[in-house]
This record gives structure tokens, sequence and C-alpha cells, in this order.
């Protein structure tokens, strides 16, 4: 049983869904330095006063939609550069099924294929193949995105590495 006292007086924590971008809007310069990817310590606070977050989409999903995505962790076996392509990072990943994916990610700008060796990220499964550079990509790694002081920050969701490859998210 909860003590609700000290429950109710609890912060709870803002949560912040990633959305989608539509394939058509204007692609930005990319940045001239890489996105800091070391995470600040649970002592160390962050300033947030100049992130500018995309809207909430206003269309309803209904919930037999949204039901039908799979979203799994995903643990990255392998990460590399795909030749002839600035951003495109090729992923191999161990989605619990005992066959390994690949998924390729635009992300380059931001992360480097040895940063993501070992993490366990989020990846929708059931997405259709989708040919990039002549190789299908199986899936889509999920990323949190912003606005900072007019630049766009991307941030791949990361989770306790105790999870183990192929759990659902609900």
């Amino acid at each position: 049983m909860r003590n609700t006292e000290t429950y109710n007086t609890l912060q709870k924590p803002e949560i912040l869904f990633p959305t989608m971008k539509p394939l058509d809007l204007p692609k930005t310069e990319k940045q001239e330095e890489r996105a800091p990817t070391t995470t600040p310590s649970a002592t160390e606070t962050m300033d947030f006063s100049q992130v500018e977050i995309e809207p909430l989409f206003a269309d309803m999903v209904d919930f037999e939609t949204f039901s039908r995505s799979d979203f799994r962790a995903v643990k990255v076996k392998a990460c590399e550069a795909v030749p002839k392509s600035k951003k495109l990072l090729k992923f191999t990943l161990d989605d619990g099924s005992g066959t390994d994916r690949v998924i390729l990610s635009g992300i380059h700008d931001t992360y480097e294929p040895e940063e993501l060796l070992g993490k366990t990220l989020i990846a929708i499964t059931n997405l259709p193949p989708r040919r990039m550079m002549g190789i299908d990509s199986c899936g889509m790694i999920i990323s949190a995105v912003h606005h900072e002081s007019g630049e766009e920050r991307l941030h791949c969701l990361m989770v306790d590495d105790r999870i183990p490859a192929g759990a659902k998210l609900y």
C-alpha cells in the first residue's frame, strides 16, 4: 500500500513524447558542433529556458491504431556509418526474435557509431521495410527532438541495460 501523503507531495515529471516530422519539411543546415552525448549527473541541474518543444498533434489517434504499433527494447550489436552517406548509421540490433534486425537512422551528425555499441534503445519494429542507400531498413529508432537556441537537438531514447532485448513497451 502506498503512503498517499508522500505520494501526493512528489513532483510528477513532465513527459514529452517525440514526434515524427513530415517528409516535406525543409532540411536544416548541418550543425557545426555535435550535441553533447554525455548524460548529466543526478546532482547536475539542466537549464531548459532555451528549449523549444514542437506543439502536440491536434489529431487524435484511436487506441486500436496506437496498439498496432510494436515498440521494443533493442540491443545494439553493431553500428557503422553507411558509405557515401553523411547522416546514416546502420544498426544491427538484437530485437529478441533470434534474428538480427537492421535499421538505418539519420543520426550520424549527433552520434558516432562506437558511442551506441551495447546500448539498449527503443525501436518501432513493425514498419514496412524502407530501402535507403541500397539497404532495407526494418524499423525506426525512436529519438526525442527539440530546438535549443535555434538549433535542433536529438537524443536517442536509451533505457536501462537490464531490460532484455525484445521487451515490449506499452
